[in-house]
């Protein structure tokens, strides 16, 4: 899953070599948290006009971990 968030959010950000995906441990629900770290410039990328490209990544991410039987939630930081 991490190397999914890396793949997407490098395509979209101006420096690629900031971007870092860090994942919590599951919790009692068994959700997974992945926080997605940019860089200061690029947070306005990776959101977008009014967070659809932020949704966007959360549905992949989603869609993805469906396919696996998990459970994920994206942070972006």
């Amino acid at each position: 899953m991490e190397e999914l968030l890396v793949t997407i959010v490098r395509g979209l950000v101006e420096n690629p070599d900031a971007v870092k995906v860090t994942a919590d441990e599951p919790d009692d629900r068994g959700i997974t948290v992945y926080h997605l770290h940019v860089a200061a410039d690029d947070m306005g990328r990776v959101i977008g006009k009014q967070g659809r490209i932020a949704k966007a990544i959360r549905v992949l991410a989603k869609a993805g971990a469906t396919r696996k039987g998990e459970n994920v939630k994206v942070e972006i930081d």
